[in-house]
């Protein structure tokens, strides 16, 4: 039996430690489990996840608490995709959500990553960077540095605008210490461009080339046998489709790459990583349930 649950962010430097270790907690305890049985595993993957030594102690010891004597093995997110994606099978995986970030793994068991560091100063090509281009590019058309298209109007409407200078407190208020909501402005960009923004669209290719130089920095460290190396993808900027894609897919090619459609979502990734850490004998049959039922 296959069971999932949604909730909100599990970003412990967003939330805090013990609010990521509850809602995880809920999610767990809602399943409808028998009594007598056992949780053989679990796989957690967390954005921001191996970028703080102190962080990431605090959260062991959290899990470990919470799930007492259940094997926990806990990961960047980013490592997720890549199992869901890939199938646990060797190749590079970007995932492009509210951040960037890449995670590669050849066959010799050696693994990289790349990204991931932060949307104040990188972050490329992610969501939370198409946002802030979509506000930066809207300044520029607003006064004339750039030639105004679909873009311009599209923000206008979007924030009933009466005054091209309102946007300045709205985003004081509502947008920089929100990072999902800076994000979800990439949505603008893809309305924009869908409405003929020839800026929008540029930066749906920019975006694709800031993460294929993800996956060529993962290539130079990995050095994979198979030739060209399997490249997939994941992340919620991936669901433009043809904006994002048809970039991404060609620059991958580009670096030696072979272009992957993800073989299964991040959740599915977090299921096959928790069977391998704890039940590996029961992977195929694990990946034949998965068929099944997917």
């Amino acid at each position: 039996m296959l069971l999932s649950e949604q909730t909100g962010s599990a970003s412990w430097r967003e939330y805090g430690i013990d609010y990521v270790v509850q809602i995880i907690n809920n999610v767990v305890s809602n399943f409808p489990l028998e009594s007598n049985s056992i949780i053989a595993g679990i796989a957690v993957g967390l954005p921001c996840f191996g970028e703080s030594e102190d962080g990431d102690d605090k959260l062991r010891k959290a899990f470990s608490n919470a799930f007492p004597k259940i094997p926990i093995y806990l990961t960047n997110d980013v490592e997720v995709g890549w199992a869901g994606s890939l199938n646990l099978e060797a190749g590079v995986n970007v995932v492009a959500g509210t951040g960037s970030i890449a995670f590669g793994k050849n066959e010799n068991g050696e693994t990289a990553r790349c990204g991931g560091w932060s949307e104040f100063f990188s972050d490329e090509g992610s969501c939370y960077w198409l946002g802030y281009k979509v506000l930066q590019m809207f300044s520029k058309q607003a006064d004339g540095r750039v030639k105004k298209d679909a873009l311009y109007e599209v923000v206008r409407k979007e924030f009933s605008l009466k005054n091209d200078f309102e946007i300045i407190d709205l985003v004081h208020n509502e947008f920089i210490h929100n990072r999902d909501k800076v994000a979800a402005l990439q949505f603008l960009a893809r309305d924009a461009a869908l409405s003929g923004s020839n800026t929008a669209k540029a930066l749906y290719k920019e975006a694709a080339d800031e993460l294929c130089c993800l996956v060529a920095a993962i290539r130079d460290q990995l050095h994979f046998s198979k030739q060209p190396f399997p490249v997939s993808y994941s992340g919620g900027l991936f669901k433009t489709g043809e904006l994002i894609l048809s970039h991404y897919l060609t620059g991958i090619e580009k670096i030696g790459g072979k272009p992957i459609k993800p073989k299964y979502d991040p959740v599915y990734g977090a299921v096959l990583l928790a069977f391998e850490k704890n039940c590996p004998d029961n992977i195929t049959k694990l990946r034949n349930r998965l068929d099944e039922t997917l």
